[in-house]
C-alpha cells in the first residue's frame, strides 16, 4: 500500500464520516517496503495540488521516514534545467538544456510512490478502530455490529 494511497483514505465508520480526526488513517507496528519504480515528473505536478500536505507530514513523521518540508513545494522546482554536451561533441559548441527531476522531485516520488506499508494497522484518530494492512493491502470491512 503506496504512503499516496493514505491521502485518500478515511475512517469506514459512519459515525467518523463527520469527524475530522478521523483523517488520516494513522500506520502503527508497520513494516515499510521500498519498491523502486520510475519517477514521474508529470504525475507529482498534477498531484501536488490534492495532497493533504499537512497530513502528510503527519503520517511521514509518524513512520519515521526523513520529514517533508513545512510547505509544499511548488510544481515548478520539481523539474531542473542541466547543461550538457552531447556524445562525440568535442568542440563544446552543441550544448542541450535538459530537464531532469529536481532533489525535491525524487525525495516527493520516493515518500508517495516508493515507500509502501508491507504489514502494520491503519488506526482512525476518532473512535480509534484499526484496519488490517496484510501483504500490502489494507482490509477495510467492517464487522455487521460498526456498519
Amino acid at each position: 500500500m503506496k504512503l499516496l494511497t493514505l491521502n485518500f483514505l478515511t475512517c469506514a465508520i459512519k459515525t467518523c464520516k463527520t469527524s475530522p480526526s478521523s483523517f488520516p488513517l494513522h500506520p502503527q507496528d508497520s513494516e515499510l517496503e521500498i519498491v523502486e519504480a520510475d519517477i514521474n515528473v508529470l504525475f507529482l505536478r498534477n498531484m501536488l495540488p490534492r495532497l493533504m500536505w499537512n497530513e502528510l507530514r503527519l503520517i511521514v513523521n509518524e513512520l519515521g521516514l526523513p520529514s517533508l518540508p513545512e510547505t509544499a513545494p511548488d510544481a515548478s522546482s520539481l523539474l531542473e534545467t542541466k547543461l550538457q554536451v552531447p556524445e562525440g561533441d568535442t568542440t563544446g559548441l552543441n550544448i542541450e538544456k535538459i530537464e531532469v527531476p529536481s532533489q525535491v522531485a525524487k525525495d516527493l516520488h520516493r515518500v508517495l510512490l516508493e515507500t509502501c506499508i508491507r504489514e502494520g494497522k491503519l488506526v482512525c484518530g476518532n473512535c480509534g478502530h484499526e484496519y488490517k494492512v496484510m501483504e500490502g493491502v489494507a482490509n477495510f470491512l467492517l464487522p455487521g455490529h460498526l456498519v
